[in-house]
């Protein structure tokens, strides 16, 4: 890759016609490029063998476990680990993780340590993968070079005490690398093989590259296509936007306009209904068990209000921080008293 290529990706120069701020360089990690291709040209031989050789059990098993780890970073990672947005008792914690590692998109501590400060820093340089740098960037860019010096200096200001605190987060943070290996690659190559007659290859190539690549990119798109194409009910100055074809691939993310204004809110979507929002329906299940609670939500008289205040506002000032969580010390207590908590613990 020549001089300009590498300024294309990690610099911030993009055909994107939303105006950029010039930005440092930041060294390509070329280790990442290659196992990000591999992993990308695995996938769309597995796509080959998927119509081709594989069984059908395989690739419904591959489309199946896609669906279902993506739960372990939606509802885990996102919704209860990055934004407190409900509790959850230690028997749904460690099968939310389960499915977490399987999905393998960094530990729990890493990706709610970034995106409480992609939330804190919306689209500023100081966000890990800030939208304004443009589409690929966003998308998947910025796990392919440095971190900007901004998202190092305000990532130190970030409160991650509580998820170290999590003995279950610590546990896999610790044995991170060796948990994966087996959950997301060696397993699940394992189970057609041994279940169906599988062939090795199949199942290598669509039972795990194939069905990885999909949950990476489901979960990707909430940060570059939902931070570039939607309607923007609540709050018409900022990227964030509400994209149902971003919904369905990533299970329930894709409203995300709505999120970045309620981040603390469970559902992460003002709709009341699991069409497109299957995380919410995971989440609602296992507060029927008992194993979820204080669930915190919004009224729509609350929601009316604020969309009618800041729906209209054209433009917002990028050095105020905004609020992460419900954790968060940022969060305006106006936001906390309007807030309606569901299935609240006793005692």
């Amino acid at each position: 890759m020549d001089d300009s290529a590498e300024m294309s990706v990690c610099d911030g120069t993009s055909p994107d016609s939303r105006p950029i701020q010039k930005q440092p360089h930041q060294p390509i990690v070329w280790r990442n490029v290659i196992l990000c291709s591999l992993v990308h040209l695995g996938a769309l031989y597995g796509v080959y063998l998927a119509f081709t050789s594989a069984k059908i059990t395989t690739t419904l098993f591959a489309i199946c476990l896609y669906q279902i780890t993506t739960i372990g970073v939606t509802a885990g990672s996102h919704r209860l680990w990055s934004h407190r947005a409900y509790k959850a008792k230690w028997q749904l914690r460690v099968l939310i993780i389960i499915l977490n590692t399987i999905a393998f998109q960094n530990s729990v501590y890493e990706w709610a340590r970034d995106h409480r400060l992609h939330h804190k820093y919306t689209d500023t340089n100081a966000d890990p993968h800030n939208s304004n740098r443009g589409l690929f960037f966003s998308h998947v860019g910025w796990l392919l070079c440095r971190k900007h010096p901004d998202v190092i200096e305000k990532g130190r200001t970030i409160d991650t005490s509580d998820l170290l605190a999590d003995p279950i987060v610590a546990f896999q943070k610790k044995y991170f690398w060796f948990l994966i290996t087996w959950a997301c690659f060696i397993i699940p190559t394992l189970i057609p093989v041994y279940f169906w007659s599988e062939t090795w290859s199949n199942s290598w190539y669509v039972a795990v590259l194939l069905r990885y690549a999909l949950t990476l990119n489901g979960i990707w798109l909430i940060n570059s296509a939902a931070h570039a194409w939607g309607a923007k009910p609540y709050d018409r100055s900022i990227n964030a936007a509400e994209n149902l074809a971003v919904a369905i691939m990533s299970v329930g993310e894709g409203w995300h306009n709505y999120h970045h204004v309620f981040p603390w809110d469970y559902k992460a979507a003002e709709l009341g209904n699991y069409k497109f929002n299957f995380t919410t329906a995971f989440i609602d299940l296992f507060t029927k068990v008992g194993w979820a609670y204080d669930l915190k939500t919004t009224s729509p008289e609350f929601v009316y209000r604020r969309a009618s205040r800041t729906g209209l506002i054209e433009s917002q000032d990028d050095s105020v921080p905004l609020p992460w969580g419900w954790n968060d010390r940022d969060l305006p207590q106006s936001d906390r008293v309007e807030a309606t908590i569901v299935n609240r613990k006793q005692g």
